[in-house]
């Protein structure tokens, strides 16, 4: 099937499986955020997926190739990022392995039941604050900021769609670690592996991943730091598998 393109998109070549992605810059193109996760999150054989807040659906994408689940679901509000990612599992043939659907991330469970999936994943909304935000409909600042959504909403909806032993990953910034676990754990799902990700070896993190378990008792493995670059503009071989590079 032939895919069309809309003004100002582009067709990205993702490093696996020849897979690629359709963008449109002037909307919100992933990045390195969501590949990290992609190379955290465990999708196991025969498990369901979701993704809330899908935006490009390069997590689904990217976890359909790299993993040996049964089914991905990506889940986006903005009507026309969900079409155009839909669109992306298209032109890679996807169809029967990932569906994109439209609707809000805290209608999660009304739309598609409680205790129905193995694993959740989310690459949310960083910001509280609208400082600096010229529109609050913008695609960017849906985005980057809680406009749509807040983390509560988050970990609220996943505890409710994830089965008794199901298991999140989400991305997100180390200075709202506390809120992280304390949500979590408000709603049942206990912090079992944390990431830190730093820009350099010395320098702080900012970037965490972190993985729960649903009903899952209390301990908490902290990884060794994932560290991005060797020097400017240099990846570290880490970071170079993660992205299908070598």
């Amino acid at each position: 099937m032939e895919v069309e393109l809309k003004k100002g998109e582009r067709v990205d070549c993702l490093e696996r499986k020849n897979y690629k992605i359709i963008q449109d810059k002037d909307r919100f193109c992933f990045g390195m955020d969501a590949i990290l996760l992609s190379g955290f999150a465990q999708v196991k054989e025969g498990e369901q997926m979701l993704d809330l807040g899908t935006g490009t659906g390069i997590l689904p994408i990217l976890l359909e190739a790299k993993t040996k689940g049964r089914h991905f679901t990506g889940l986006e509000i903005q009507e026309e990022s969900a079409e155009m990612a839909g669109r992306s599992v298209q032109l890679n043939h996807l169809e029967e392995k990932i569906d994109i659907v439209t609707g809000d991330i805290k209608e999660a469970s009304k739309i598609f039941g409680g205790a129905t999936f193995d694993v959740v994943t989310c690459n949310p909304p960083y910001m509280t604050e609208h400082h600096g935000l010229t529109s609050l409909e913008e695609p960017k600042a849906i985005a980057r900021h809680e406009i749509k959504c807040t983390l509560e909403d988050v970990i609220r909806e996943t505890s409710k769609v994830l089965r008794p032993g199901g298991r999140f990953y989400m991305v997100h910034r180390p200075r709202r670690l506390a809120e992280i676990i304390h949500l979590m754990r408000e709603y049942k799902i206990e912090p079992k592996r944390l990431r830190m990700v730093h820009p350099f070896q010395d320098k702080e993190a900012n970037i965490l991943l972190i993985e729960g378990l649903r009903g899952g008792g209390t301990m908490m493995k902290v990884e060794a730091p994932l560290v991005v670059y060797e020097s400017q503009g240099v990846y570290t071989e880490e970071v170079l598998r993660i992205y299908g590079k070598i």
